[in-house]
């Protein structure tokens, strides 16, 4: 059985290992790095969805979106007419 003092100066020796066992949820967030972005919830989003008129923006954009297919077809319908 090895002791813990032992353990430890075998790992003392080797600080890599020591790294290596390092578990993810101790190691902080960097926010020097230009490559950080801000977390947090509505922050992964291309678009504030708490402004006044998100909703009809984001119906308006789904109805054109939904319908664009049928308005294409009915003009491809009556073009050939």
């Amino acid at each position: 059985m090895i002791s813990r003092s032992a353990l430890r100066a075998s790992q003392a020796a080797r600080p890599s290992a020591m790294l290596a066992r390092r578990g993810f949820h101790s190691t902080p967030a960097r926010f020097e790095s230009p490559y950080h972005y801000p977390e947090g919830p509505y922050s992964n989003i291309p678009f504030n969805p708490k402004t006044k008129y998100f909703a009809v923006r984001y119906w308006g954009t789904m109805a054109f979106f939904f319908s664009l297919p049928f308005d294409i077809a009915v003009w491809q319908t009556y073009k050939n007419v």
